[in-house]
């Protein structure tokens, strides 16, 4: 009788589990550093061998229209918060200790969350977990980017981390990126009965440009690399490397059995860094890291989830990394955060093949300039300037953006002089704003950007990328860009 009581117990604890396993799915957000769209071979690259994440694009789904900031701490801040720059972004380097992260959500909901790879968000000891992280493998988190006292870096070749803000110094040969896709290995093997989101901030491919692990000139005893830029050579034994670790972290799913409850989303935190030049379906594209274009901001996005997304499916669905927070949420079956804006758009629809998903524009501000996008042309303005909303058709009682005035400036540039109305203190103010504008028409491969004066129907077409930030009544578009500390 106890046996079968006994047995009886086990069986109900199973279906339990599993019952509470299929509701609330595993998260997986690997983030590579510095890889452009242009990089990837299920993407049409020519140049490296990404069989691990072409494998998953085979499975799941893989975007062409996935658009970060153009450097990596903005792009981290957006990913994290799921808001546009403009409303909490603070400087290089920093995370605003008031904002609230996707890991706080997920959390709450009785997630275990861990975070490895690089930080680059505040110095604080607990920042990881102030931010909602229960884990964490961190490199430059209390410390810089090189060595104390020495000039080598100090992410790749016996690195130097901190694990839940301890320090950690590695000097028999390890390798960063090895080191952190072991935390996470371990992290998903500990949590395996419970579910979990593991964010995954890459160091690869960041530069230095040094050699890997699988590079013939490995050196074990290497300190890092002297230089900022190290060389470019070892860029494809990096990006081959960073693909075998993706493949680390699936094969530990796969152990365990967890592929089917686990979503892995993968993208980049923006373009290809200087002086890259990868072949892509036959022609040339140019390092983007740092600049306000396709090649700078356009970057890898590949979604699997086996068994609940489409397989083998593209889509020219628009999405940013605001889109992120709210589409794990959906995935999770947890709610959208209202206590605060969420300025992304959930392509969990999309996702799954269901149409209905609205995103005609998406839009990036950093360092004073403003990118607002469709899927074919963006227009970028250049000069100095307060914003407060740019607003249109579709937003009640915001503004509109109209062509007043086209004046040809040379160099494929325009001079644009034209009216917005912009919502103050409930009114609707027309405000006359002289501003230089790129108008700017995107090659289908992401090759380059083909500069066009563009008026009229375009115009109204990239006009109609409106937001309305509530509560906000002036916004500084200062600041200066900060190198990789």
């Amino acid at each position: 009788m106890n046996k079968f009581l006994f047995s009886l117990l086990g069986v109900c604890l199973l279906l339990s589990t599993s019952h509470a396993r299929t509701g609330m799915p595993n998260v997986i957000l690997i983030m590579a550093d510095d890889l452009g769209y242009e990089c990837i071979g299920a993407n049409g690259c020519d140049d490296y061998k990404t069989p691990v994440l072409d494998q998953l694009a085979a499975s799941g789904v893989r975007f062409t229209n996935c658009f970060s900031n153009p450097i990596c701490t903005p792009s981290r801040v957006k990913i994290m918060t799921g808001m546009f720059n403009v409303r909490n972004y603070v400087r290089f380097g920093l995370l605003d200790r008031k904002q609230k992260t996707f890991a706080h959500t997920f959390k709450a909901a009785g997630y275990t969350t861990c975070i490895a790879g690089k930080w680059q968000l505040g110095n604080e000891k607990e920042a990881p977990q102030h931010f909602g992280f229960d884990q964490s493998c961190l490199w430059q988190h209390t410390r810089t980017r090189t060595r104390d006292g020495q000039p080598h870096d100090s992410r790749f070749s016996n690195p130097r981390v901190e694990i839940n803000g301890e320090l950690k110094d590695y000097d028999n040969g390890e390798y960063g990126p090895d080191v952190c896709a072991d935390f996470i290995c371990d992290f998903i093997e500990k949590n395996k009965a419970e579910p979990f989101l593991a964010y995954y901030p890459m160091l690869l491919t960041h530069c230095p440009f040094t050699p890997t692990p699988d590079s013939k000139d490995w050196d074990p005893e290497s300190k890092g690399a002297t230089t900022y830029k190290g060389d470019p050579q070892y860029f494809g034994d990096m990006v081959h490397h960073m693909d075998k670790v993706v493949g680390r972290i699936i094969a530990k799913l796969d152990e365990h059995k967890l592929r089917e409850n686990t979503i892995v989303i993968f993208t980049g935190d923006n373009g290809t860094d200087r002086p890259v030049v990868t072949s892509l379906n036959g022609k040339k594209i140019r390092f983007g890291k740092g600049q306000m274009n396709d090649n700078g901001t356009r970057v890898p996005l590949i979604v699997s989830y086996p068994g609940k997304i489409q397989t083998g499916a593209v889509s020219d669905e628009l999405v940013d990394f605001t889109d992120m927070f709210p589409t794990m949420c959906e995935v999770g079956g947890l709610a959208i955060p209202t206590d605060r804006p969420i300025d992304g758009v959930s392509f969990w629809s999309t996702l799954q093949g269901k149409p209905g998903r609205k995103k005609p524009w998406t839009y990036v501000w950093w360092e004073g300039k403003v990118l607002a996008r469709t899927q074919t042309h963006m227009v970028l303005v250049v000069s100095g300037y307060r914003f407060l909303a740019l607003a249109g058709e579709g937003n009640p009682g915001a503004g509109y953006m109209s062509h007043q005035d086209h004046r040809s400036c040379g160099q494929g540039t325009s001079a644009l002089l034209h009216t917005v109305a912009l919502p103050i203190g409930g009114q609707n103010t027309l405000v006359n704003c002289a501003r230089s504008l790129l108008i700017e028409q995107r090659d289908p491969v992401g090759e380059s950007i083909e500069r066009n004066e563009l008026v009229g129907r375009q115009i109204a077409t990239i006009g109609q990328a409106h937001f309305h930030l509530e509560g906000v009544a002036t916004i500084d578009s200062g600041g200066a860009r900060h190198p990789d500390k």
